[in-house]
């Protein structure tokens, strides 16, 4: 419902005279031609079905909550004022929500026991596929052989849950509320913990350590201070840096080790479905792979962002995704190493997001966060409006 707000009030507020006078930057028209080059490869993909009803609905809502809705929301905080205080207060009381959820889920899962998810009426309405807008509840799941609660709260997928929760957590770094703050930063580590999602555990510690990295000496050497014990632990065992790093990744690939597989099976199914048309793609999701004699179904391109464009856009779309993600990322750059703390949370956020896109689809998962995307494109608005201010750096 929000996303489709921010689209509207892009559309239905647009002027010739503002897109000229608020000149937009580079990063914005980036998503703006990945929407495009999306838009044209799908349009050649149902061509080739004959524009099939279902199919045709299914890949435009698709875009619409993908790549034109990110372009939406990076662009609203230019042409109307929002201030990223507003946002930010917003995304913690969202995030003591989720806490909320989380306490409700584990009561029932505790005192009942697991529920099957429910599919809500308006859902069967929309096209495409339907995982996505079920409610679903906390189960028990195994985390390495152990049963665990695991919750998915308002998203589709546990690891889309610990996308937006590492998100959120550097968004109400910058609340002001000390009470709230606490409160948001605490649900965001609840909630990080039970969607057991390995990656985002990762990306988090990364994203704080590339926060120092800007204002720490000592935190810029760490990447070097690391590679080097990492050495001197390999010679003195007498092990390649590949062989050493080998057992910790077999750790981290065996806490869910039918999920490693699923994904590896899956994404190496979608790279070679893209070989047969590398340039455009194949436009829509018209493929699946199944393994364990057809116990397991799943449309390529289910995961990784990086295959799943190159597989529906080719590599024209990957141009265009590579060129949004690389610009609005630069973006950031020289406040955070001016001292912008705002932009520094911005740039961090930006690396952990981009790493977790290569295990979930960002077309399917953007939707979940699209206050992300508004808040960056406040950082943005705040930079053109106060960038000769020396205090912004400050922030």
């Amino acid at each position: 419902m929000y996303p489709t707000v921010a689209a509207l009030l892009l559309v239905v507020d647009f002027d010739f005279d503002k897109l000229v006078k608020r000149s937009l930057p580079f990063c914005n028209w980036s998503w703006l031609g990945m929407s495009v080059a999306a838009l044209w490869t799908s349009i050649l993909g149902l061509d080739a079905v004959n524009f099939n009803a279902m199919k045709t609905a299914a890949a435009l809502f698709t875009l619409y909550k993908g790549y034109f809705m990110i372009f939406a929301c990076i662009t609203l905080p230019l042409w109307h004022r929002i201030r990223i205080q507003v946002i930010t207060r917003a995304v913690a009381w969202m995030a003591v929500s989720y806490l909320v959820a989380l306490i409700i889920q584990l009561a029932i899962l505790f005192a009942v026991g697991q529920v099957d998810p429910i599919l809500p009426p308006l859902a069967r309405l929309i096209p495409g596929e339907k995982l996505s807008l079920m409610v679903k509840f906390a189960v028990f799941q195994p985390f390495f052989r152990i049963p665990l609660a695991r919750a998915d709260l308002f998203t589709a997928d546990p690891p889309i849950l610990g996308v937006c929760t590492v998100l959120c957590y550097f968004i109400c770094l910058g609340e002001t509320d000390q009470r709230l703050r606490r409160v948001a930063l605490g649900s965001c580590l609840a909630n990080l913990l039970i969607s057991q999602s390995r990656l985002a555990w990762m990306c988090f510690p990364l994203g704080l350590l590339i926060i120092q990295s800007f204002r720490s000496q000592f935190a810029r050497q760490s990447p070097l201070w690391i590679a080097s014990f990492t050495s001197f632990i390999s010679a003195i065992l007498g092990l390649t840096v590949g062989d050493l790093l080998s057992g910790p990744l077999a750790t981290f690939n065996g806490a869910r080790a039918d999920s490693s597989k699923d994904r590896e099976y899956v994404i190496g199914a979608t790279i070679e479905a893209w070989q047969e048309s590398p340039w455009i793609g194949w436009g829509i999701v018209d493929k699946t792979v199944s393994w364990g004699n057809g116990e397991f179904t799943l449309p390529l391109g289910t995961f990784s962002s990086y295959t799943q464009v190159l597989y529906l856009h080719g590599v024209v779309g990957f141009i265009f995704f590579t060129a949004a993600l690389i610009s609005t990322l630069l973006i950031f750059w020289q406040p955070s190493v001016c001292g912008n703390k705002v932009c520094q949370r911005a740039f961090a956020s930006l690396i952990a997001l981009y790493i977790l896109c290569q295990a979930t689809a960002l077309t399917w998962m953007a939707i979940y966060f699209w206050f992300f995307f508004i808040w960056l494109g406040a950082i943005i608005a705040e930079m053109k409006l106060y960038k000769s201010s020396s205090s912004w750096q400050y922030l």
